[in-house]
């Protein structure tokens, strides 16, 4: 990837919309509101489905979310998506052909930190096409 924006955010809502337990796993529906500051300035909305193991604790979720601000000085809006696995990974991918505004033709990965004390940073590594 050509460019590089990186930044904090805060997750400003986390809303459990329904859970179901079921034989080895708990199922979550989740919305979430994000606040982004630096690179990218700006809001999103999340949707996610999350998976939670016998222990409760996470196991995997996938996740959309629609950002909509201001990326090294382009206003416009975009998707991510999110898949996680366990401790094996996450990856969160910018969906083709959602960029909008001066963000059209937006490519690209995130990546995001969660530090000790729950501080968020992220790296979001863009083209421009």
């Amino acid at each position: 990837m050509g460019t590089r924006a990186s930044g904090a955010f805060e997750v400003t809502t986390f809303e459990p919309v329904e859970t179901e337990q079921r034989e080895g796993a708990g199922l979550g529906r989740i919305r979430l509101a994000k606040t982004f500051t630096g690179g990218l300035s700006g809001t999103s909305e999340v949707r996610m489905l999350s998976v939670a193991g016998p222990s409760g604790s996470p196991a995997s979720y996938v996740a959309v979310e629609h950002v909509t601000g201001e990326l090294d000085g382009r206003k416009g809006s975009f998707v991510l998506q999110h898949a996680a696995w366990d401790t094996s990974g996450t990856t969160i991918r910018v969906v083709p052909g959602t960029g909008a505004g001066e963000l059209a033709g937006l490519t690209g990965e995130f990546h995001l930190t969660v530090h000790e004390g729950g501080a968020h940073t992220y790296v979001l590594e863009y083209e421009l096409g």
